[in-house]
């Protein structure tokens, strides 16, 4: 449909009541099923779950204007929803950027030669670390204050 034609067909409905509307729906709905020449855009889930609570409230013969209101509330909360997807969809697709970068940095980046370290080698203990002698023990030939012959 030209653009045209679909701005005449909105301008024309726009001056309708929400039951007139419906009963337009329904036969919009009944040539496309059987004249449509493709397929029109499926809807995505959020939208058929807002049309499945309309035909439900529509099958259970609710005020057009309590569908109209309830339908405006939908679309609200659809709009929050749907802007709370984009913003996860925004951080999601950050961070795989950001992984992205990081292996790409790490693959391109070569690691240094380091000269092998040898294992370390026991050296005789300074003097500074053995440990503190003490004076040999007295003798009996040193307690009695002579020497022995």
């Amino acid at each position: 449909m030209n653009s045209t034609l679909r701005d005449r067909i909105v301008r024309t409905l726009e001056s309708l009541p929400d039951e007139r509307g419906y009963q337009l729906l329904d036969y919009v709905e009944f040539l496309e099923s059987k004249y449509a020449e493709r397929t029109s855009q499926a809807p995505n889930a959020l939208q058929r779950f807002a049309e499945g609570v309309e035909d439900t409230l529509r099958a259970g013969r609710v005020s057009a204007s309590t569908i109209a209101e309830t339908m405006g509330l939908m679309n609200k909360a659809m709009g929050v929803l749907s802007g709370v997807a984009a913003a996860g969809k925004s951080v999601a697709s950050d961070v795989v950027d950001a992984a992205q970068r990081n292996v790409a940095r790490v693959t391109t980046e070569r690691p240094t030669a380091v000269p092998p370290t040898s294992p370390p080698t026991s050296s005789p203990a300074s003097p500074a670390a053995s440990p503190p002698t003490s004076p040999p023990a007295p003798t009996d030939a040193d307690s009695s204050g002579g020497t022995t012959t």
